[in-house]
Protein backbone atom coordinates (compact mmCIF):
# COMPACT_ATOMS: atom_id res chain seq x y z
CA UNK A 1 0.00 0.00 0.00
CA UNK A 2 1.42 3.36 -0.97
CA UNK A 3 1.86 6.04 1.67
CA UNK A 4 2.27 9.74 1.20
CA UNK A 5 2.37 12.75 3.46
CA UNK A 6 0.88 16.11 2.48
CA UNK A 7 1.67 19.39 4.25
CA UNK A 8 -1.08 21.99 4.17
CA UNK A 9 -0.46 25.66 4.95
CA UNK A 10 -2.84 28.51 5.68
CA UNK A 11 -0.48 31.50 5.30
CA UNK A 12 -0.55 34.41 7.69
CA UNK A 13 1.83 36.86 9.35
CA UNK A 14 0.11 36.95 12.73
CA UNK A 15 -0.83 33.27 12.83
CA UNK A 16 0.17 30.72 10.19
CA UNK A 17 -1.68 27.40 10.23
CA UNK A 18 -0.12 24.09 9.24
CA UNK A 19 -1.47 20.56 8.98
CA UNK A 20 0.10 17.27 7.99
CA UNK A 21 -1.94 14.32 6.79
CA UNK A 22 -0.93 10.75 6.05
CA UNK A 23 -2.53 9.06 3.06
CA UNK A 24 -2.46 5.26 3.08
CA UNK A 25 -4.36 3.97 0.07
CA UNK A 26 -7.72 5.71 0.47
CA UNK A 27 -7.41 6.21 4.25
CA UNK A 28 -6.59 9.66 5.62
CA UNK A 29 -5.25 10.47 9.06
CA UNK A 30 -3.93 13.58 10.76
CA UNK A 31 -0.27 13.46 11.74
CA UNK A 32 0.06 16.94 13.20
CA UNK A 33 -1.61 20.31 13.04
CA UNK A 34 -0.99 23.59 14.72
CA UNK A 35 -0.11 27.21 14.32
CA UNK A 36 2.98 29.37 14.26
CA UNK A 37 2.23 32.42 16.40
CA UNK A 38 4.06 35.44 15.06
CA UNK A 39 2.41 38.42 16.78
CA UNK A 40 5.20 38.86 19.37
CA UNK A 41 7.97 39.24 16.80
CA UNK A 42 9.13 42.80 16.25
CA UNK A 43 9.16 43.13 12.49
CA UNK A 44 7.85 41.52 9.34
CA UNK A 45 11.22 40.07 8.32
CA UNK A 46 11.58 38.26 11.64
CA UNK A 47 8.14 36.79 11.07
CA UNK A 48 9.09 35.55 7.61
CA UNK A 49 12.29 34.03 8.99
CA UNK A 50 10.33 32.24 11.74
CA UNK A 51 7.87 30.86 9.16
CA UNK A 52 10.73 29.47 7.09
CA UNK A 53 12.50 27.94 10.10
CA UNK A 54 9.40 26.26 11.53
CA UNK A 55 8.17 24.88 8.19
CA UNK A 56 11.68 23.66 7.39
CA UNK A 57 11.70 21.79 10.71
CA UNK A 58 8.29 20.23 10.03
CA UNK A 59 9.37 19.16 6.54
CA UNK A 60 12.56 17.58 7.86
CA UNK A 61 10.67 15.80 10.67
CA UNK A 62 7.67 14.46 8.71
CA UNK A 63 9.15 14.29 5.18
CA UNK A 64 6.09 15.28 3.15
CA UNK A 65 6.42 15.20 -0.63
CA UNK A 66 3.74 17.79 -1.40
CA UNK A 67 2.69 21.21 -0.14
CA UNK A 68 -0.91 22.35 -0.51
CA UNK A 69 -1.09 26.06 0.20
CA UNK A 70 -4.15 28.26 0.38
CA UNK A 71 -3.93 31.09 -2.12
CA UNK A 72 -4.57 34.60 -0.85
CA UNK A 73 -8.07 35.94 -1.31
CA UNK A 74 -8.49 39.48 -2.53
CA UNK A 75 -8.92 41.95 0.30
CA UNK A 76 -9.42 45.65 0.57
CA UNK A 77 -6.15 46.43 2.33
CA UNK A 78 -3.14 46.28 -0.04
CA UNK A 79 -0.63 46.18 2.86
CA UNK A 80 -2.35 43.14 4.36
CA UNK A 81 -2.37 41.41 0.97
CA UNK A 82 1.32 42.15 0.49
CA UNK A 83 2.21 40.67 3.89
CA UNK A 84 0.02 37.62 3.29
CA UNK A 85 1.62 37.09 -0.12
CA UNK A 86 5.07 37.23 1.45
CA UNK A 87 4.09 34.59 4.02
CA UNK A 88 2.78 32.40 1.22
CA UNK A 89 5.95 32.98 -0.82
CA UNK A 90 8.22 32.03 2.07
CA UNK A 91 6.17 28.87 2.61
CA UNK A 92 6.46 27.96 -1.06
CA UNK A 93 10.20 28.75 -1.17
CA UNK A 94 10.81 26.57 1.89
CA UNK A 95 8.86 23.69 0.36
CA UNK A 96 10.62 23.98 -2.99
CA UNK A 97 14.02 24.24 -1.31
CA UNK A 98 13.21 20.89 0.33
CA UNK A 99 12.12 19.30 -2.97
CA UNK A 100 8.35 19.29 -2.37
CA UNK A 101 5.85 19.63 -5.19
CA UNK A 102 3.73 22.74 -4.61
CA UNK A 103 0.01 23.07 -5.24
CA UNK A 104 -2.10 26.16 -4.63
CA UNK A 105 -5.84 26.18 -3.95
CA UNK A 106 -8.33 29.02 -3.62
CA UNK A 107 -10.20 29.18 -0.28
CA UNK A 108 -13.51 28.54 -2.07
CA UNK A 109 -12.09 25.42 -3.76
CA UNK A 110 -10.90 24.07 -0.40
CA UNK A 111 -14.30 24.66 1.21
CA UNK A 112 -16.07 23.03 -1.72
CA UNK A 113 -13.77 19.99 -1.64
CA UNK A 114 -14.27 19.43 2.08
CA UNK A 115 -17.97 20.26 2.56
CA UNK A 116 -19.47 20.40 -0.92
CA UNK A 117 -20.16 24.12 -0.48
CA UNK A 118 -17.81 26.94 -1.41
CA UNK A 119 -19.44 29.15 1.20
CA UNK A 120 -19.06 26.80 4.20
CA UNK A 121 -18.02 28.29 7.53
CA UNK A 122 -14.68 27.53 9.17
CA UNK A 123 -16.58 25.61 11.87
CA UNK A 124 -18.32 23.44 9.24
CA UNK A 125 -14.94 22.67 7.68
CA UNK A 126 -13.48 21.72 11.07
CA UNK A 127 -16.41 19.41 11.80
CA UNK A 128 -16.17 17.71 8.41
CA UNK A 129 -12.40 17.30 8.75
CA UNK A 130 -12.91 15.51 12.05
CA UNK A 131 -15.08 12.98 10.21
CA UNK A 132 -12.84 12.69 7.13
CA UNK A 133 -9.68 12.23 9.20
CA UNK A 134 -11.45 9.88 11.64
CA UNK A 135 -10.07 11.94 14.48
CA UNK A 136 -11.41 12.24 18.00
CA UNK A 137 -9.95 15.71 18.26
CA UNK A 138 -9.39 18.37 15.68
CA UNK A 139 -7.39 21.52 16.43
CA UNK A 140 -9.55 24.24 17.91
CA UNK A 141 -7.50 26.96 16.22
CA UNK A 142 -9.23 27.50 12.90
CA UNK A 143 -5.99 28.45 11.10
CA UNK A 144 -4.77 24.89 11.74
CA UNK A 145 -7.99 23.36 10.45
CA UNK A 146 -7.79 25.60 7.37
CA UNK A 147 -4.32 24.17 6.72
CA UNK A 148 -5.60 20.61 7.17
CA UNK A 149 -8.37 21.54 4.76
CA UNK A 150 -5.81 22.55 2.12
CA UNK A 151 -4.03 19.19 2.52
CA UNK A 152 -7.27 17.19 2.32
CA UNK A 153 -8.44 19.26 -0.67
CA UNK A 154 -5.19 18.35 -2.42
CA UNK A 155 -5.78 14.67 -1.68
CA UNK A 156 -9.28 14.91 -3.17
CA UNK A 157 -7.91 16.66 -6.25
CA UNK A 158 -5.26 13.92 -6.54
CA UNK A 159 -2.71 16.61 -7.33
CA UNK A 160 -4.06 17.35 -10.78
CA UNK A 161 -2.42 20.42 -12.21
CA UNK A 162 -5.69 21.73 -13.61
CA UNK A 163 -6.93 22.56 -10.10
CA UNK A 164 -3.92 24.52 -8.93
CA UNK A 165 -0.48 25.72 -9.89
CA UNK A 166 2.25 23.15 -9.38
CA UNK A 167 6.02 23.30 -9.60
CA UNK A 168 8.37 20.40 -8.84
CA UNK A 169 11.37 22.62 -8.16
CA UNK A 170 13.05 25.84 -9.15
CA UNK A 171 14.10 24.56 -12.58
CA UNK A 172 10.54 23.49 -13.40
CA UNK A 173 9.22 26.88 -12.27
CA UNK A 174 11.77 28.67 -14.47
CA UNK A 175 10.96 26.44 -17.46
CA UNK A 176 7.22 27.07 -17.08
CA UNK A 177 7.65 30.82 -16.53
CA UNK A 178 10.35 31.93 -18.98
CA UNK A 179 8.69 35.31 -19.50
CA UNK A 180 8.75 36.04 -15.77
CA UNK A 181 12.39 35.16 -15.10
CA UNK A 182 15.32 37.25 -16.30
Amino acid sequence: MSKRIILGVDPGTTILGYGLILVEGSKLSMLNAGVIKLHKLENHYQKLHKIYQRLDGLIKEYKPKELAVESPFYGKNPQSMLKLGRAQGVSIACAMNNGLDVFEYAPKKIKQSITGSGSASKEQIASMLQTLLNSKEIPDVLDATDALGAAVCHYFQKGTKSTGKSYGGWSQFVNQNKGRVK
